[in-house]
């Protein structure tokens, strides 16, 4: 029996998407809730699944092709098998027993995840083959389209690397080819169309540029007893909660005290009405394979610091992953991005629409600053706080980042809501 595949709901307000990459090609056989192709939509790429188990019968939509929520893009003949659907392929002699010393340079997982380039383009279900073989993916040569990683290039590459062999190796040049370029050569350039979420990047933020009256105030912040109470609590703290003690529930904890005491920070514009909270849905940029996400660490100011680390380190496991859902980027009130891991000195960050205002992080550097008459050196970071001067007023906005920077240089107010 044919069963027809259709493009899944993919979240409020999202009514389309575009083929990614096709993981079963016809005549695969599929199992039931194996996913078949990934699709990229404004915000996340997602696997699409197959509700059945049989055999791809058809393809209904290309790679790049856009589908609307509802459309028709596979065909699964249900029941039958690989065999019956598609000649059968001639097996291929099984690869010997790899030696125990090819087993031992397998890359753990955390190893295998440094393999991951964030520049490089690739599905979700790439991204986890790459993760649970151990591969290099820069040493594979795509087969997709624009040379795109495909799952079966990862497995063929993985394949190869148990046996012992290698990829095939360049053919030797001709002599023709193995003349001096003339002067000029190799300035080669490419074009390569923008993903769909980079698309929605890119939109969004010059629709930030163009709609609101965006300002920067800006304050530095002595970092000296964050890091001291980091320094004397991590170790207790990984043992309670099984999680790593970072900055990030710092500020994010003191940003919930300057919300609470500036609401306007916390609001944004709705046509000519002003939509005020009294919650605090904090959104972290995180850095993802196809660009910048923003998942919601929800009602931020009633959980605890472990809590806050917990949701940071899921979230960035799984943008590495690509398994973010719609959910978990939906709403947002406010919005703290960290430059500082990337190196930045400062920065004038953008909102996140429909926002008012974002908290920019950056790298923290020993300083001379003045300390009662006297030039001390001190663990200093710029903090920059942009926001709609549309709704947000400069007093507004310089008071929230100063309760942020004094709640951070004196941890004892985030305790005692000072």
């Amino acid at each position: 029996m044919a069963t027809e595949i259709k493009v899944p709901v993919l979240g409020e307000s999202v009514t389309e998407g575009t083929i990614a990459e096709w993981l079963k090609q016809p005549g695969d056989a599929v199992a039931a809730d194996e996913p078949i192709c990934s699709l990229e939509t404004d915000k996340v790429a997602v696997d699409v699944p197959s509700p059945v188990a049989g055999v791809m019968s058809e393809h209904r939509a290309s790679v790049g092709d856009n589908v609307e929520v509802g459309a028709v893009i596979a065909v699964i003949e249900e029941g039958a098998t690989a065999s019956a659907a598609a000649p059968a392929a001639t097996p291929a002699p099984a690869p010997a027993p790899a030696p125990a010393a090819a087993k031992a340079d397998t890359p753990a997982p955390a190893q295998s995840e440094a393999l991951l380039n964030p520049a490089q383009t690739m599905s979700p279900a790439v991204r986890r083959a790459v993760l649970e073989h151990g591969v290099d993916p820069s040493t594979i040569k795509g087969t997709g389209k624009d040379g795109r990683l495909t799952k079966e290039d990862v497995l063929a590459a993985a394949e190869a690397k148990k046996s012992g062999g290698a990829a095939p190796a360049p053919a030797a040049p001709s002599p023709a080819a193995a003349a001096p370029a003339p002067a000029g050569a190799g300035r080669n350039s490419e074009r390569v169309k923008m993903t769909r979420m980079r698309q929605t990047i890119a939109r969004r933020l010059k629709g930030a540029q163009e709609q609101a009256a965006l300002l920067t105030t800006f304050n530095d912040c002595d970092m000296s007893a964050v890091m001291e109470a980091r320094d004397k609590y991590k170790d207790l703290f990984a043992k309670k909660h099984d999680i790593r003690l970072g900055f990030m529930g710092f500020f994010a904890k003191a940003a919930c005290l300057a919300l609470k005491d500036v609401p306007a920070v916390n609001a944004y514009i709705d046509g000519d009405e002003i939509v005020y909270h009294d919650y605090v849905d904090i959104s972290v940029a995180v850095s993802a394979p196809n660009g910048l996400v923003v998942p919601v660490i929800r009602d931020a100011d009633k959980k605890g610091f472990a809590r806050i680390e917990q949701d940071i380190a899921d979230f960035g496991a799984r943008a590495k992953a690509g398994t973010l859902t719609m959910e978990d980027m939906t709403g947002g009130t406010f919005t703290i991005s960290n430059g500082g891991v990337f190196g930045s000195l400062m920065s004038t960050p953008i909102i996140n629409p429909p926002q008012s205002a974002v908290l920019g992080l950056h790298r923290i550097e020993d300083r001379p600053v003045v300390r009662n008459g006297e030039i001390v050196i001190r663990p200093m970071m710029y903090l920059a706080l942009s926001y709609d001067h549309r709704l947000i007023d400069g007093r507004e906005a310089v008071t929230a980042l100063k309760i942020i920077k004094e709640a951070i240089e004196d941890p004892t107010r985030m305790l005692i809501d000072l």
